[in-house]
């Protein structure tokens, strides 16, 4: 597997990644704990050495099990485990099971400091690689508290680089925010939702991180599944899938009708490489030059090998 530095100041990880949402338990319908372990481990042993996470995914059930695999694996020196903390689902008055509320926004920074020691706890870390700042608004990306948390558990050593998670295709054109941060020798990493179909950030983001030499992780390479080419214009999702709004009868709609402009070039480079779809969508993101690595979720083995095999088309 090919490793590529996160830009200038962050970690070497693997081209392709794994992204934990789905394991998390909420949002992506059925999981199974026993099945994803197998899919960790699977990602681990193809040569994954990047694990994205976040605090909220689960209410902490996605960094439960990957604490747990890692313990198993005997922390293994070379993986690189990046979590997301702003999203507060302690502090509600509960409202489900588990005993948490309804998630609000928090990136205060005593709030923040306290999310990655809760982290790292069910980590079983006594720090984390990069933390990111999970999908903030402008009005908060503005404000210099969330900078000044990173810059705190940077300095007390509970985290060793701080990225940003961008938040939507508004966000992307914020650059001046991750040029003032990133100048400052702050902000090492972004994550930016990109994809064949949605390519915002090419238009000013990608050049900022470029000439920043800010790493680049991109997520929703696979537009929720939709470029696998598993789903249809009839496909629905369940009341425990948050793929029932972001994936809406309207919006497959829309997706089919720009898929389709482009099918021909891309059915011609599939029968060339034998890309999968899959394959295909991942490796158009890792061959921009701004982009070091991508974070496919997978809930299955099976899932985890096909989108290793991507690195193959790069």
């Amino acid at each position: 597997m090919e490793k590529r530095r996160l830009g200038a100041r962050g970690p070497w990880v693997s081209v392709i990644g794994f992204g934990a949402w789905a394991i998390g338990g909420t949002n992506w319908g059925p999981t199974d704990d026993e099945q994803s372990r197998s899919a960790l481990h699977a990602a681990l042993d193809a040569g994954v050495t990047l694990i994205d996470t976040a605090d909220v995914y689960g209410f902490g059930h996605s960094e439960e099990l990957i604490g747990g695999v890692l313990r198993e694996r005997g922390y293994p020196e070379d993986v690189v485990i990046a979590t997301k903390a702003g999203n507060d689902f302690y502090s509600a008055q509960p409202q489900d099971d588990k005993g948490y509320g309804p998630i609000r926004p928090n990136y205060s920074k005593d709030y923040l400091i306290s999310a990655v020691e809760k982290s790292l706890k069910r980590l079983g870390l006594d720090h984390v690689h990069i933390l990111q700042l999970h999908s903030p608004n402008t009005d908060i990306l503005e404000r210099d508290e969330p900078w000044e948390a990173l810059a705190t558990l940077k300095e007390q050593g509970k985290i060793l680089h701080a990225g940003l998670s961008i938040q939507s295709f508004k966000e992307t054109e914020q650059t001046h925010i991750v040029e003032k941060w990133a100048s400052a020798g702050l902000l090492d990493v972004i994550q930016v939702r990109y994809n064949l179909i949605e390519r915002e950030a090419e238009k000013t983001l990608f050049p900022a991180a470029m000439r920043l030499g800010v790493g680049v992780i991109v997520r929703i390479p696979l537009l929720f599944g939709f470029l696998t080419g598993k789903f249809t214009r009839d496909t629905r999702f369940g009341e425990d899938d948050h793929r029932r709004m972001n994936l809406s009868p309207e919006k497959l709609e829309t997706y089919f009708a720009q898929l389709e402009a482009m099918e021909a070039e891309l059915a011609e480079e599939r029968a060339r490489t034998g890309a999968t779809r899959a394959q295909q969508a991942l490796a158009f993101c890792i061959r921009h030059p701004a982009c070091h690595t991508v974070i496919p979720g997978a809930k299955t083995p099976e899932q985890v090998i096909e989108n290793v095999g991507a690195a193959r088309f790069v």
